[in-house]
């Protein structure tokens, strides 16, 4: 039987709040007690990946305290609970399934009559279907050519997911000879962005894919009727270039305006959308579907790992456990994605919406206040640009930020050169290698403009190449994480009632119904 409890009225969660400060990291990360926890503190995590945690603040001690958590929270068994289809997004009283779109983790599910790992597939399948047939040749445009082009129309989950993944393997498909169509995105209903990416392809050989489940989102329908403008401008008739990806019921799924559609459903939210057509679409158009499958064969072993209840073979549950254990106890209000690959470059921005829009919440999954923190404010960039940037902040200021740490013993591209006895791939590992050490050990110096404290907690995962089935993991151990993170807070990580209300507002002002301060702001824009 689960129990849904909030983390402080946990037996465990007692114990672990009476270790804070339990760890001092100068000393435990110092001479060869830290190359020992390197090589010990180290957990696979699928795709070829590993997460080592030497740089935390834990020891075998507060391990043990970490576990006797997860087995009270009943981490496991709420897991389960989630991918075998029960009601786990209480706000919503929906299912949570983007997991099916991976693979069968537990019992079959069906819902609204139908079984719903089979509908995922059968969507993936269409779109793929649809990918081969316009690579090809076989789906054209109106002269019989080729589509070089594809354009995502989508805001939120409907844009940073997809384009952190086609960002992150588009170097990766031009060595390997996988690009077969170049892919840009429309997110923001601000008119330059639109205008700008329809000024960078080529109209009458690119396809646009309007993303929106309910087939109302304002900004997406103001964007895809910029595109169809442009596209009749360009004597291109729009309903032979435009495809949908959308749910059963939504305006857009019959519509003869689309030359297909490919649906989604209300039990994947935006953020975990990735791997349903929402990302198959335009992934599978601009990669191949054979490429795609293989990013969802990652992520699919990174759900099964999930499922042990041993901490110590489980990466998602033990960084999940030991960030409740930095944000909750150690009262950390940041952290930092910092990926050693410029492919990962809006891989951070991505998770910040799978992660704040998951877990910033202050009542718990009943509605109930909390009176605990809960989700940190997650921000990243690539290294070593950050490290000209706010990693000052990060060494020598007054707030502690814990940092999650990518990295990949080779590049992408294939491409090198050696200066100074190193290769530039050589160069960027050193560089995270020295970062951890200098951010755990610090350095004493009489001038205090150089003196750095240490003590501040890092991890990394590390691959041999950031690859589609790499890159599936790691998604998935993030969307994991976040999962188990909620599941220890007793919030509900699949609502996001957070970004209802300024909707709702900016309606008001469309329509003129304004007064007060609201009126004023809206005269100072000239609306």
């Amino acid at each position: 039987m689960i129990s849904w409890k909030n983390l402080d009225e946990l037996d465990a969660f007692k114990k672990l709040s009476a270790m804070k400060g339990h760890v001092c990291l100068k000393e435990v990360m110092a001479g060869e007690g830290g190359a020992g926890r390197v090589a010990r503190y180290n957990v696979p995590m699928g795709g070829g990946l590993s997460f080592n945690f030497a740089s935390r603040e834990v020891d075998d001690d507060l391990l043990a305290v970490l576990a006797e958590l997860a087995k009270e929270a009943q981490l496991t068994d709420k897991y389960a609970a989630l991918y075998n289809g029960e009601v786990v997004n209480t706000g919503e009283k929906r299912l949570v399934l983007h997991q099916l779109c991976r693979g069968q983790l537990g019992d079959d599910v069906i819902a609204d009559g139908v079984n719903k790992r089979e509908f995922y597939t059968a969507q993936q399948k269409k779109a793929a279907d649809f990918a081969k047939a316009v690579h090809a040749g076989e789906i054209t445009n109106a002269a019989g050519e080729k589509f070089t082009t594809v354009v995502q129309i989508g805001i939120g989950g409907s844009d940073l997911g997809p384009r952190a993944v086609y960002i992150a393997l588009e170097n990766w498909a031009r060595q390997t000879g996988n690009l077969r169509m170049e892919a840009r995105f429309i997110s923001n209903v601000d008119p330059d962005d639109a205008a700008a990416v329809l000024k960078s392809v080529d109209i009458p050989h690119t396809l646009f894919i309007v993303v929106s489940k309910s087939g109302t989102t304002l900004e997406t329908l103001t964007n895809e009727t910029f595109v169809r403008n442009a596209l009749k401008e360009a004597g291109v008739d729009p309903s032979k270039h435009m495809l949908a990806v959308t749910s059963e019921t939504s305006p857009l799924a019959s519509s003869t305006d689309y030359l297909a559609a490919f649906f989604m459903d209300d039990y994947i939210g935006g953020r975990y959308s990735a791997s349903s057509c929402v990302g198959g679409a335009v992934l599978s158009l601009a990669f191949g579907p054979e490429v795609y499958d293989r990013f969802l064969q990652g992520a699919a072993e990174a759900d099964r790992m999930a499922k042990n209840p041993d901490i110590l073979q489980n990466a998602a549950m033990l960084d999940a456990l030991i960030g409740v254990y930095e944000r909750t106890v150690q009262g950390y209000g940041s952290t930092a994605v910092l990926p050693y690959s410029q492919a990962l470059s809006r891989f951070p921005a991505h998770l910040q919406q799978l992660d704040m829009e998951s877990n910033g919440k202050s009542v718990n999954r009943f509605g109930e206040p909390i009176s605990y923190v809960t989700g940190p404010i997650l921000f990243g960039e690539p290294g070593t640009n950050g490290q000209h940037s706010f990693y000052q902040l990060l060494h020598q200021g007054k707030t502690v930020v814990p940092m999650q740490f990518v990295g990949f013993k080779k590049s992408q591209c294939g491409m090198d050169a050696v200066i100074e006895g190193s290769t530039s791939q050589q160069k960027l590992c050193a560089n995270v290698v020295a970062q951890i050490m200098a951010f755990a050990c610090g350095k004493e110096d009489e001038d205090r403009n150089k003196n750095f404290d240490g003590n501040r907690p890092s991890s990394i995962i590390v691959g041999e190449q950031l690859d589609p089935a790499s890159l599936g993991a790691l998604l998935a151990h993030f969307e994991n994480k976040v999962m188990f993170q909620g599941f220890l807070w007793n919030v509900n990580s699949f609502d996001q009632e957070g970004v209802q209300l300024g909707k709702i507002l900016a309606k008001r002002v469309l329509a003129h119904d304004t007064d007060g301060a609201l009126k004023a702001y809206s005269d100072l824009l000239e609306i």
